[in-house]
């Protein structure tokens, strides 16, 4: 029997397993909080270096998930989020590397004002505590989680999906040996030791009280069950409906380049391009290349009469393709009638997340970037940028569509809060 088939656990198990983990991880968060950053950094570097050694294992882990990925009829989108390659696994140790480098968020001082009373006061951030993270396909998440959370002082407790359960193992294994080695509380970075259901209402209940956060990373229907039952609060975008809006002060050659990478250097990502709006004025120009370019590197074009026209391989369009995330080399078409007429379909068909602008007019791109109101907004580059590592975060546990604490790519500063100190002189209030 295959190691991924998951037993049917008993729900009272299930509940008593998570709240222990809950519980461990609680107490690692209060060891985590005062440790030295050295410590912390030590831990990942060190878990960097156990990664490369594993590598093999790794590897071997993850073609097993591929193949009963392939056996369960994963599609192929879904496939590559999973698969991980030398290369991957190297860009996994470079990013522990890269968040072990990064500044200590704890303990900044963000404040300092004093009152007409003598009473000195700093805002300073601290961890959040315990951050629960729900995941699914992709194993890269169980170090880049784990790696944030600690860098940023707290423990994380995760729970990844059953197709990606041999890898993400395997990952997890690494970062425990650095904690090991680094005399920091293995609990600090716990996994969820089945692929439960219940394992997941435990995590949305909060976990006895032990949970701060949640953080879900997959698809649509994760999210929005964590978003409408989760009792802590919550880190998430439900989707990403990404646009590429192509002025009509584009330049086509920068249009053409972008616009294919945004979509098709990996389809399965949260920032692939899943909409193409063409100005009215460049779509004579523009849009038969902007096609033909996307039906070239192997998109499918469904899209609006103007594209259809343009190229007689488009196929129609529907309501549902301008709200749909095909995560897929599948992408919808629409020529607009103004810069305004964009912006107005970006709010009422977009998801918040990141929207693009192809134009060498600098009045049109500064609007663009001022009234679209995403997390993330760009000018003259890919959406596929929408990632922590290229912001220079070292990684993202996710990308926030929200308004509320954190919104964006979500790296160590976001996984900070903060309190208040105040230093007297034996004040006392009238």
């Amino acid at each position: 029997m295959s190691a991924a088939v998951q037993i049917v656990e008993p729900e009272a198990e299930v509940r008593a397993a998570m709240r222990a983990i809950g519980g461990q991880a609680r107490a690692a968060a209060r060891a985590l909080a005062n440790a030295p950053s050295e410590r912390r950094s030590q831990a990942l570097t060190a878990a960097a270096r156990v990664l490369r050694e594993r590598a093999p294992a790794i590897l071997s882990a993850n073609a097993r998930d591929l193949a009963e990925g392939e056996t369960k009829g994963l599609t192929p989108a879904f496939l590559d989020r999973l698969a991980l390659t030398e290369g991957r696994v190297e860009a996994i140790a470079r990013g522990l590397e890269e968040v072990a480098a990064l500044p200590d968020p704890v303990g900044r001082v963000l404040a300092t004002f004093s009152r007409p009373n003598g009473l000195a006061i700093e805002r300073v951030a601290t961890p959040l505590g315990v951050v629960g993270v729900i995941y699914e396909s992709r194993p890269n998440v169980t170090a880049d989680a784990g790696a944030l959370c600690l860098k940023s002082g707290n423990a994380v407790v995760l729970r990844g999906g059953s197709d990606s359960f041999h890898s993400s193992a395997a990952i997890h294994a690494c970062l425990v040996a650095g904690l090991r080695e680094a005399g920091l509380p293995e609990a600090a970075i716990s996994r969820a030791p089945s692929a439960s259901r219940a394992a997941v209402g435990e995590m949305l209940a909060g976990l006895g009280g032990t949970l701060d956060v949640i953080v879900p990373r997959g698809g649509k229907s994760l999210v929005d069950r964590v978003q409408r039952e989760a009792r802590v609060p919550v880190f998430a975008h439900l989707e990403g409906i990404v646009h590429v809006y192509v002025d009509r002060g584009a330049d086509r050659d920068k249009a053409v380049k972008i616009l294919v990478n945004a979509k098709m250097r990996r389809t399965g990502v949260c920032g692939a391009a899943e909409t193409l709006l063409v100005h009215r004025d460049a779509a004579p120009a523009l849009l038969k290349p902007l096609i033909e370019a996307l039906i070239g590197a192997g998109c499918a074009v469904r899209g609006d009469p103007a594209a259809q026209a343009a190229d007689s391989r488009v196929t129609p369009a529907t309501e549902e393709d301008w709200r749909t995330e095909y995560l897929d080399a599948i992408i919808a078409v629409r020529v607009v009638d103004s810069l305004e007429a964009a912006i107005d379909h970006i709010e009422t068909f977009g998801s918040h997340h990141t929207d693009c602008i192809v134009t060498e007019d600098e009045a049109a791109a500064e609007r663009f970037l001022k009234e679209v109101d995403s997390a993330i907004v760009l000018h003259n580059a890919s959406t596929q940028f929408a990632d922590g590592g290229e912001f220079g975060f070292g990684a993202e546990i996710g990308i926030a569509t929200g308004r509320m604490h954190a919104r964006g790519p979500v790296g160590v500063e976001q996984l900070c809060t903060f309190k208040y100190r105040v230093r007297g002189d034996g004040q006392i209030r009238p």
